[in-house]
């Protein structure tokens, strides 16, 4: 039923185009933006469906809950490791390994499972984008979920 309500909704297409690094990869400071719609443990408010904001996450902060309205994916993975929907000790592990400069100070989690994207190209995102831009980070991973 939801596949049926849901699977002909259209998406927003964005033509492709590439931006090469200033910075080495090596060099290179790197944040997460993930949709996995994760907030502050405490903060029992779900996301709800059409709500284009963002939660910005601090780079040291583990103690983060699943907030998604929607109950359609397996969350075991999630609740088993944090890092498959925000990979933050993989991204330190490379920092500590040398393949990328350092881990930003703050990362960004979205709430996938969007209808409406207006809000979010017009307001959230560009301004998601700002905040990465002040925070000098050169990469951004995006982890869709």
């Amino acid at each position: 039923m939801l596949r049926k309500a849901v699977g002909e909704l259209p998406s927003p297409e964005f033509p492709a185009y590439s931006t090469p690094l200033d910075t080495p990869l090596s060099e290179a400071k790197v944040a997460i933006v993930t949709t996995a719609g994760l907030k502050h443990r405490g903060e029992v408010e779900l996301w709800q469906p059409g709500d284009g904001s963002y939660t910005v996450i601090p780079s040291s902060e583990r103690d983060l809950q699943l907030s998604h309205f929607s109950p359609n994916f397996d969350r075991s993975g999630i609740a088993a490791d944090l890092n498959v929907v925000y990979p933050i000790d993989r991204l330190h592990d490379m920092a500590d390994a040398g393949i990328i400069g350092s881990v930003a100070e703050r990362h960004l989690s979205f709430m996938g499972a969007q209808f409406d994207f207006a809000s979010i190209i017009q307001d959230s995102a560009p301004r998601a984008a700002q905040e990465l831009v002040d925070d000098g980070v050169d990469v951004v991973i995006f982890v869709p979920v």
